[in-house]
């Protein structure tokens, strides 16, 4: 299936982020709105505690379920909002990688924020998004 996002650039923007700057979708295209995705395994528990960058990885791995619950998948995400309970940049960036690893070729709009702290007792790592799908 062909992805309904198309990712904008500028060259009056600087290219050393690491993602487009704005993302479209058509008009006929289903708006899938995603939760959070937290680092919790199947039966509810934190994983990885401790670990930014594990943490991260369950993350993405439950955001893809989502998307795919929803038929969708990483490449029709729109934005990304990734969450990290930290004011260390370095775990911003650790963070950062895994998510930017994930999303390969489809660097999608996204916002990276270090916040005081998240929902789940040690939660690390929250990842949202927004994605577009064609019926």
């Amino acid at each position: 299936m062909t992805t309904a996002v198309q990712l904008i650039r500028s060259d009056r923007l600087s290219d050393v982020a690491e993602y487009a700057y704005a993302a479209t979708a058509p008009a006929d295209a289903r708006l899938v709105f995603l939760a959070g995705a937290c680092p919790l395994d199947e039966q509810g528990r934190t994983v990885a505690i401790g670990d930014h960058r594990a943490q991260a990885v369950r993350c993405m791995a439950n955001l893809e379920t989502a998307l795919a619950a929803a038929g969708a998948g990483l490449t029709d995400l729109l934005h990304t909002r990734v969450l990290v309970a930290s004011s260390d940049q370095a775990d911003l960036v650790a963070v950062w990688e895994v998510v930017r690893t994930a999303m390969g070729d489809h660097d999608v709009p996204s916002t990276l924020m270090g916040v005081t702290v998240l929902g789940y007792d040690d939660q690390l790592v929250e990842v949202e998004g927004v994605a577009a799908v064609r019926d």
